[in-house]
């Protein structure tokens, strides 16, 4: 096989899947909430609170119009010795209010905590995606890139599922993050 270029290599897109003799890449599912998905996420925030589902826990947001607290169930990704958000389902309620407060509360159980948060550029984005991708199967029909697939094609994806890195309260100045 000769040599290829940079843009060729495997793990580039749509020419690495060429390269490698694979199919074109697959459709991402669209997330659509409705009165279904409601009744999924209370059914899903019961079970987190309880303690009750494995790597889940109730993340808290302020409403940027009404100023009230919102909860989703979500799954944070630990990674590098650091800790994640990723918005499986592209930029829901949930993202906008983060992105406007800029704040997030993490609840399990009886343990809640609060962080900054900081949305990264899709480089870093990528492996943080393709991480979660592993431990979050019941998301992966969102995702072009499959469990398999190289970074690179998490790196592609990271404009639709943004990741926000969790900064512990406090831990924010110390780290060069301005407080907000």
């Amino acid at each position: 096989m000769p040599p290829t270029t940079p843009s060729q290599g495997p793990g580039n897109g749509e020419a690495a899947r060429q390269a490698r003799g694979s199919r074109a890449p697959r459709s991402a599912r669209q997330y659509h909430p409705g009165r279904g998905r409601h009744a999924e996420n209370t059914i899903m925030s019961a079970l987190t609170r309880a303690g009750l589902v494995p790597r889940s826990y109730l993340l808290t947001t302020q409403g940027r119009k009404t100023g009230r607290p919102r909860t989703n169930p979500v799954v944070p990704v630990e990674h590098d010795g650091r800790r994640w958000l990723v918005a499986p389902y592209g930029p829901v309620s949930w993202v906008h209010n983060a992105r406007a407060t800029k704040r997030v509360s993490l609840t399990r159980r009886r343990d809640a905590r609060d962080y900054t948060i900081r949305e990264v550029p899709p480089g870093e984005a990528g492996p943080i995606l393709k991480r979660y991708v592993h431990i979050s199967p019941s998301t992966r029909p969102y995702f072009q890139a499959t469990k398999d697939s190289p970074v690179e094609d998490f790196v592609t994806e990271a404009d639709r599922h943004p990741v926000f890195e969790l900064i512990p309260a406090g831990e924010d100045r110390r780290r060069g993050h301005p407080a907000r």
